[in-house]
């Protein structure tokens, strides 16, 4: 478990090189949702993705001697990019494990921040393995996506701006909407949101065929998603619930939410009409369950994360002319 303490220590850390993203509201969103939304556009963070915020916390702490060595990490793009930027602000050589189908602008974007790309395939090869391998051979330190404290921590600071905006405003959170993959960025901001508020009821929301956290919280064990499945959702498609992050979240959620590709697209579309943000596909979960009515009514005011807006053009475009 995390406690409130380390993300405070992580907000420090962050402070001036990652974005503190406002929370927005938006009078049409509240019609169509039928309630009042309080939106916190991650998409606008540095890198285009909530990811920045644990990379930068877990890099800036290491040594003299990690440092020369160089980290490594897997991902499917947002995370690649947050450990990308993070190394070139810090001067620490970054190797990523990155899927060869991983969005082009997300591979395009990590090597214009310096990092090494090691491809795989996401449906035939094991991505830790391969990054250990690289971790073994060269001594360099592993830096997991979800599944490390200081990364969860980081990630957390997400929930407390969240927290810290809805007190000044004055308002009572009656529930939060997150994105789920692995679960770092839930894991951390339920910890900080259910310490300013334990009534608030924190869902995670997850693509269909990726709903291995919803399904861990039904049965009480972790549950794995069959990975074999492609989705438009590739910054969410973890095999399952991480060895951290699933204690975390099974003591703070209430419960999950699950979204159809439809649904994802349909919300990517009305975040960029209504909104006026571009928002990826597994950025966009968390308001297609709102617009698509997976949330009860009982709750009145409800805080979302669009958690990126790393998506190719063309997909974007071909979504937008649907």
């Amino acid at each position: 478990m995390i406690e409130l303490s380390d993300i405070l220590q992580a907000q420090e850390r962050i402070k001036g090189a990652a974005v503190r993203t406002p929370l927005i509201e938006s009078a049409d969103l509240n019609a169509l949702a039928g309630r009042r939304v309080l939106v916190k556009p991650e998409n606008l963070q540095r890198t285009g993705s909530f990811k920045f915020r644990g990379a930068f916390n877990r890099l800036s702490q290491l040594d003299d001697v990690q440092r020369k060595a160089g980290v490594v990490a897997w991902s499917s793009g947002n995370h690649a990019q947050g450990i990308a930027a993070s190394a070139q602000i810090l001067g620490i050589h970054a190797a990523i494990v990155m899927p060869a189908d991983a969005p082009a602008t997300k591979v395009e974007n990590t090597k214009a921040y310096g990092a090494e790309i090691v491809f795989y395939d996401r449906y035939t090869e094991d991505r830790e393995e391969i990054g250990r391998a690289l971790c073994k051979e060269r001594g360099a330190v592993l830096v997991p996506s979800y599944d490390d404290l200081d990364i969860i921590a980081g990630q957390g600071t997400t929930g407390q701006e969240i927290a810290e905006d809805v007190r000044a405003l004055g308002v009572t959170l009656d529930a939060a909407l997150i994105c789920c993959g692995g679960g770092g960025l839930i894991a951390g901001s339920a910890t900080a949101l259910k310490a300013a508020n334990p009534d608030t009821d924190v869902f995670a929301v997850e693509p269909e065929g990726y709903d291995d956290h919803a399904r861990s919280l039904v049965s009480g064990q972790v549950e794995a998603a069959d990975t074999s499945q492609p989705s438009i959702c590739d910054a969410l498609l973890a095999p399952c619930p991480g060895k951290l992050t699933y204690p975390i979240n099974s003591a703070l959620l209430t419960g999950g939410l699950v979204v159809t590709e439809d649904e994802v697209q349909h919300a990517m579309r009305m975040a960029f009409r209504v909104l006026k943000l571009v928002v990826e596909p597994g950025g966009s979960v968390a308001l297609a369950a709102l617009l698509s009515g997976k949330l009860d009514p009982c709750h009145e005011t409800v805080a979302i994360v669009l958690s990126g807006g790393n998506v190719d053009p063309e997909v974007f475009a071909k979504t937008l002319a649907a």
